[in-house]
């Protein structure tokens, strides 16, 4: 069974936080990891997606792994380095401020079988528009966009609540 190793480090993100992502996809096959990073809404599981890939794309290239057997076998995260800032306070005091890095270990390791995935994953590839698609697009234009919304023929009522809370609406309106 062969490894594959990937690192990624000085991340901008404090190792606490890291480590509360990367708990999660700990022992999970390769699919399955991939679709809970994709769901998570923190910070941190942008960077370890982005590595999980890396090292799923070098698996299968350089060391001719299926990437339907793989699965994360362990990941590390470690102290980084610290930018140490300072913030000046009352009495001519100063506080510190650590700015703290981490740096993770990924390891993929190859299963035994290949394992059925629950889930399957479309990345929206991006294309480019063509003049036509362009002209056809709606303008960013604020007045053109409310009188498309609230032109004669489909104006409806706002309701209470923008009436209540809008800026600019009086009492009377």
């Amino acid at each position: 069974m062969a490894d594959q190793v990937a690192k990624l480090n000085h991340l901008k993100i404090a190792p606490r936080k890291v480590r509360a992502i990367a708990g999660i996809i700990q022992g999970l096959s390769l699919n399955e990891a991939e679709a809970q990073l994709l769901m998570q809404r923190r910070r941190a599981a942008q960077a370890i997606l982005k590595l999980l890939r890396s090292a799923a794309a070098n698996a299968k290239n350089n060391q001719r792994l299926e990437p339907e057997k793989l699965f994360v076998k362990s990941i590390q995260v470690n102290q980084g380095s610290m930018l140490k800032r300072y913030l000046p306070r009352a009495r001519g005091m100063a506080t510190p401020i650590e700015k703290k890095m981490s740096h993770i270990t990924l390891i993929l390791g190859e299963g035994g079988e290949k394992r059925d995935s629950r889930f399957t994953i479309v990345i929206k590839k991006k294309t480019k528009l063509h003049k036509e698609e362009k002209r056809s697009k709606p303008s960013k234009n604020k007045n053109k966009a409310n009188e498309e919304t609230f032109g004669v023929e489909n104006k409806k009522d706002p309701g209470f609540f923008k009436k209540v809370f809008s800026r600019k609406s009086g009492i009377g309106n």
